[in-house]
């Protein structure tokens, strides 16, 4: 059970978790209108077809910071931007994905209208400068449309890509408070060792998560920067202060614990449906530096940028982990597998769930030979789905799901994601199963149903000609998640409608015949 978060009662949770924008009236009455709504029948049992899981998180990165992935380049219009983006979330849905982490802070800027921090520079050109449009309802409405969750991905101490105070707009909090601030490496970054820079942090991920509808929180593999040779992270008069004794190792890990503790704390007691989790660098420590770390012999994110996974999930101060794994199958210093069987045994036992980051980007390189190969990518979903931890797969990033290097998400989708999935449950987030739809109803193939409280998608299954309905098993006649209520079916058949909360908690089923 998460630390710290209380589980209430279901009529609670049923009024907690129902925003106004989900909130629906009961069925209208139409006592004349005919209705074909046939309650369905429990359904008999099923051996669950592993090919097709119930549930199951994919999702892509959408990096915003120096133009990576969206907007594609500074200074469009807002027309431009708003039809670039759409086109990722159709190549997305198109291959049944169904969660987008889309980069609103990459360092101390504002991809939507703050009060704190400025207006990031990707979307105009000029940092500071208010675009005319605040691109984040926008960007969370398009996806909710097509059934995904929306996470609100920051990178918490990056400052600014230069290393100079002076050069940031007026009013940013790095040029506001010099104090805060570490240069490295060329960079400005926060410094973790200071209570105001945690305590300014979480007031910006606050203020997203209250005035945005946002499902989750991510943050990336950003903590202390990656070393630079020849330089040094100067947080010594931080470490004087603050250190009470711990070794300076030590005390930069606990920095980022607090952090993530402070967070996830807050994020919860804003809205208690919000996800928090961390994709770690894919590395926690090799066992040449601790006997219970993976057989790898790569960089060490608990000693090299002072981020102890393990910690968070002993400590329940994230809803989920997604290890960075961008190595192939085989590889000699961090073989994809051997990494994957290492974060599901970190996670058994807890109810942090575990989603795999694949680098999508990779495929193609010519560095590697294992890359070069069209199927190492399917490979390593095989891999995934092999391990009863792994709930999901997140992919970096759009533009390359978008380019489908050598054919490579073609093969995932065809191997894995034929079918839609439901998002991963975790109790302590709260929610209950809305009501059954009612009021369904054929008319030609269209199908349509009445909204139901508290649902926010639906979810349509198309039972097969024997009948069998296995529904609640497995994704195998599972056809589309839909955010109206309302389906057009591609054939004629037998058709069950549920309603599904913001969480993916699923009612009852209704039946509806197509002729």
């Amino acid at each position: 059970m998460r630390t710290g978060r209380p589980l209430l009662a279901a009529a609670a949770l049923a009024v907690a978790t129902t925003t106004a924008a989900y909130v629906f009236g009961p069925e209208s009455p139409a006592a004349s209108e005919k209705k074909t709504t046939v309650a369905a029948p429990p359904a008999a049992a099923c051996k669950a077809d592993a090919r097709y899981p119930k549930r199951e998180l994919r999702g892509v990165w959408i990096a915003t910071t120096q133009n990576i992935d969206w907007p594609t380049k500074a200074g469009q219009s807002a027309d431009r931007q708003k039809a670039d983006y759409v086109k990722i979330l159709d190549s997305a849905a198109k291959r049944n994905l169904n969660a987008v982490f889309v980069q609103v802070r990459p360092a101390s800027d504002a991809l939507y209208k703050s009060s704190l921090e400025p207006w990031s520079q990707y979307l105009t050109g000029t940092a500071g400068k208010d675009p005319g449009w605040d691109p984040l309802p926008f960007l969370i409405d398009e996806a909710h449309k097509r059934g995904m969750e929306f996470h609100a991905w920051f990178n918490p101490y990056r400052a600014s890509y230069g290393d100079s105070t002076a050069a940031l707009p007026a009013g940013h909090p790095a040029r506001r408070h010099p104090d805060w601030t570490v240069k490295y490496g060329g960079r400005l970054y926060y410094n973790p060792g200071l209570p105001a820079v945690r305590e300014h942090v979480t007031k910006v991920i606050t203020d997203v998560v209250d005035r945005y509808d946002v499902d989750g929180v991510h943050f990336d593999d950003y903590f202390y920067p990656y070393p630079v040779a020849g330089a040094k992270f100067d947080d010594t008069a931080a470490f004087r202060k603050y250190g009470k004794g711990e070794k300076l190792a030590q005390w930069r890990r606990g920095n980022v614990n607090k952090l993530v503790a402070q967070v996830d704390k807050a994020v919860h007691a804003a809205k208690q449906h919000v996800k928090f989790g961390i994709s770690p660098f894919g590395i926690w420590r090799n066992k040449a530096q601790d006997p219970t770390g993976s057989s790898t012999s790569g960089m060490s994110a608990y000693d090299s940028i002072y981020a102890d996974a393990r910690a968070w999930i002993k400590a329940g101060t994230v809803d989920y982990v997604l290890p960075q794994l961008y190595w192939p199958r085989g590889h000699k210093l961090a073989d994809y597998t051997t990494l994957v069987r290492w974060w599901s045994d970190e996670v058994k036992g807890s109810d942090v769930q575990l989603y795999i980051g694949q680098g999508l980007y990779r495929v193609g390189a010519k560095d590697d030979k294992a890359w070069l190969k069209a199927g190492e990518m399917a490979g390593q979903v095989g891999v995934n789905r092999a391990s009863k931890q792994v709930d999901g797969a997140v992919y970096f990033s759009a533009k390359n799901l978008m380019a489908n290097p050598l054919g490579s998400m073609d093969r995932v989708s065809k191997s894995y994601y034929s079918r839609p999935a439901l998002l991963p449950l975790n109790d302590s987030l709260g929610g209950s199963a809305p009501a059954a739809p009612g009021g369904a109803k054929a008319d030609g193939s269209r199908l349509s149903w009445q909204p139901s409280e508290g649902a926010r998608s639906y979810a349509v299954y198309q039972v097969p000609k024997s009948g069998k309905d296995c529904h609640t098993t497995d994704a195998r006649n599972l056809v589309a998640v839909v955010s109206e209520p309302s389906y057009t079916a591609k054939s004629a058949g037998t058709y069950l409608v549920t309603s599904l909360d913001r969480l993916h908690h699923e009612s009852k089923a209704v039946k509806v015949k197509v002729d």
